[in-house]
């Protein structure tokens, strides 16, 4: 008889924030902390929890999968429609081939932290609408231990590892 596969569990603290900010070639604006909460390459899952400083913008992107986001607390929208904003406890669903802009309004007073179930790639595009750089799951996946060992957090047990 095969055993039936447990449920895994992380808290807030099991798994380290890293920052990025302009320096990275998809933050625009502003910094945001990440934490990688589970991925799998095979499939292209990612699921990330963000924490956005007012006035943060990633680079226009376009996604390859759906997404699905949460918003736990604060506000943002996308460039490209002013009207429909995240609030707090707000859900947001992207098709795939959706393209947008994330902004953090530098007017909130707080951070806005999102959770983001991604599926496939974004597609980081230049102001030409070019492809200027992909993030995915094994690209989400390098960075976050290469900035986790940099800080030295070691490697932490993100889940699908």
């Amino acid at each position: 008889m095969n055993a039936i596969p447990a449920a895994l569990l992380k808290h807030r603290s099991d798994l380290p924030f890293i920052t990025l900010d302009a320096s990275f070639p998809f933050v625009d604006e502003g910094s945001f902390k990440l934490q990688l909460l589970q991925v799998n390459i095979e499939t292209g899952l990612w699921v990330i929890r963000t924490i956005f400083s007012p006035g943060t913008t990633v680079q226009k992107h376009k996604h390859t999968g759906e997404i699905f986001a949460f918003t736990r607390s604060g506000s943002w929208y996308y460039l490209e429609y002013p009207a429909d904003i995240n609030v707090t406890d707000s859900y947001l669903y992207e098709p795939a081939g959706s393209v947008h802009t994330l902004h953090v309004p530098g007017t909130n007073s707080e951070d806005t932290e999102v959770c983001f179930v991604m599926n496939g790639a974004n597609l980081n595009l230049n102001a030409s609408g070019e492809v200027d750089s992909v993030l995915d799951a094994g690209a989400m996946l390098d960075a976050y231990l290469g900035l986790c060992e940099a800080q030295g957090d070691g490697k932490p047990g993100v889940l699908g590892l």
